[in-house]
């Protein structure tokens, strides 16, 4: 796999939330879940070829999955990865392409 592939497979969805949607407003921040091994240099390589847009900084958080019952059956849900990626003013992101 090329690196050209790999960027683009390293982010997985914008994660939308209350916090992220804060966040946005208020530190110009943008939340996209990412694959498990991705690292901060390829989170932002992939921001800016997809975006293009220019990164300030990259903030990973790691999430670990709920324990769940089912029943008698013990269960887990799978963790996940969050980048908070910071863009340099005058950059922005529009998800939903209206101007």
């Amino acid at each position: 796999m090329s690196s050209q592939e790999r960027l683009m497979k390293v982010l997985v969805a914008p994660h939308v939330s209350e916090k992220s949607t804060l966040v946005a407003d208020k530190a110009r921040q943008v939340v996209f879940r990412v694959l498990p091994d991705a690292r901060k240099p390829e989170i932002k390589k992939a921001v800016e070829l997809m975006f293009e847009v220019e990164v300030a900084k990259v903030s990973v958080c790691n999430l670990p999955g709920k324990a769940k019952n089912f029943g008698r059956l013990r269960g887990r849900r799978p963790g996940l990865r969050k980048a908070y990626v910071t863009l340099r003013p005058g950059h922005d992101i529009d998800f939903l392409g209206a101007e």
